[in-house]
């Protein structure tokens, strides 16, 4: 893979030039310091987008256009990275080699035209179309609980710090929905367009050159922006004495989420020594949680950790029987101060480089995990991935454990399963 990045003034393109596939694959990435009052709209906007534009009149018009350019693939997505919400545009497009010349300036150009020709009239979206995003919105709205896993992990967000990002519904609010306007939508589009900090990824096999050419032709944006903000999460200060919350639902399953914040870490602890203290801990299926507590003990069906570096938290998932909670926690709870008191062993931590070795090499089968990966190298400043695979060769036991006691239990919400006859 050749990476080259370029400041393009109001945006950077990062061209990632690799012969693994037959496609181009393009991603634009608006990036903007997340309001909680905001996320519904955003979320109806990046919809409305790809309902029409002025040359496609009807989603189905954007349909027949995309099977034109050879089954074109386009999609969006809202996500939240620490304090910012990044709403993203991704087009795919078979390479002119496998399709016919010209075919993926066709692309670029239709991609232009539903990012920068939306379809609106006198400032504002077109009602019908509206209504489509809209009714899209508050089908995801109600459906918020179909996902148990989900629903634990956010309830237990709420209950750890309400007024933190961290407990953002990314799927929107009922109450801000209702105050969307055709006017007001219109005002976010121009301003998300106008302010937005803006990255824009392209990965396949192209001649650079060329690349750039189409990009500055079809892509114009008229600001320069910087990003206004760090991505960073303030650090939430551990509360004195564990917080148990919960909910029941009726299923035969019981979900149980559980935050643990992490404090003063340093950069290298982040990106280093604590992600190997995941691997070890529940990261994988050779882990300490997935041994002792699902295998041994039976206590769970799942489980497993994973950590969130911008929101300085490790949070904990398991699906249990709700007669095996109490438990479940204090099995964790041990393993957790087992690791800190330097519990494992050096093979453990040999397992767990050779599987972040293992998901680095993985990194290159699929287009959209490299322009991830990429992506949080962006955010986090990290080096280049062979500087990082060398370092993380060099982690020390002395340095994961010291990462291990930064690491407290704060937050265990259970979503009992109470199967009602």
């Amino acid at each position: 893979m050749d990476y080259i990045k370029k400041d393009l003034g109001s945006f950077n393109l990062h061209m990632i030039n690799t012969k693994k596939f037959k496609t181009i694959t393009i991603k634009i990435v608006f990036h903007t310091p997340i309001i909680k009052e905001e996320i519904t709209k955003r979320n109806v906007l990046s919809d409305i987008l790809l309902q029409s534009s002025k040359k496609y009149h009807s989603k189905r018009d954007l349909i027949i256009a995309a099977e034109e350019l050879y089954a074109a693939d386009i999609a969006n997505h809202n996500q939240r990275l620490g304090n910012y919400i990044l709403t993203s545009f991704n087009l795919q497009v078979l390479m002119d080699k496998y399709t016919e010349e010209g075919n993926v300036e066709k692309a670029f150009s239709f991609f232009s035209e539903i990012l920068f020709n939306p379809d609106v009239k006198n400032n504002a979206f077109k009602k019908d179309k509206l209504e489509i995003a809209k009714h899209n919105s508050l089908i995801a709205l109600n459906s918020i609980k179909e996902s148990a896993v989900s629903y634990s992990m956010l309830k237990m967000l709420e209950a750890y710090d309400s007024t933190s990002p961290v407990s953002y519904r990314m799927v929107g609010y009922l109450e801000d929905l209702e105050n969307i306007t055709e006017e007001n939508l219109y005002e976010a589009y121009q301003k998300m367009i106008d302010n937005d900090y803006v990255d824009m990824f392209v990965v396949g096999n192209f001649n650079k050159r060329e690349m750039l050419s189409l990009v500055k032709k079809y892509f114009k944006f008229k600001r320069i922006k910087k990003r206004k903000a760090s991505y960073y999460l303030k650090e939430h200060k551990p509360r004195g004495k564990r917080l148990f919350v919960g909910e029941e639902i009726d299923n035969t399953q019981s979900k149980l989420a559980i935050a643990c914040p992490i404090n003063n870490l340093t950069d290298y602890e982040r990106n280093y020594p604590l992600v190997l203290a995941n691997l070890i801990f529940g990261g994988g299926v050779e882990s300490k949680l997935f041994k002792d507590v699902r295998e041994k003990n039976s206590l769970c069906y799942t489980i497993r950790s994973f950590v969130n570096k911008l929101d300085s938290l490790l949070l904990i998932s398991a699906g249990i029987d709700r007669e095996n909670y109490t438990k479940t926690v204090n099995l964790i709870t041990r393993n957790l101060n087992d690791l800190k008191k330097g519990k494992f062993t050096d093979k453990d931590i040999a397992v767990a480089k050779e599987f972040y070795y293992t998901s680095i090499e993985e990194l290159g089968e699929d287009e959209y995990r490299i322009i991830a990966e990429f992506m949080m190298e962006e955010i986090l400043g990290l080096p280049p991935i062979v500087e990082r695979l060398k370092k993380m060769n060099t982690v020390t036991k002395k340095e994961i454990i010291k990462v291990y006691k930064k690491i407290t239990m704060d937050t265990v919400f259970l979503l009992e399963g109470v199967k009602h006859e």
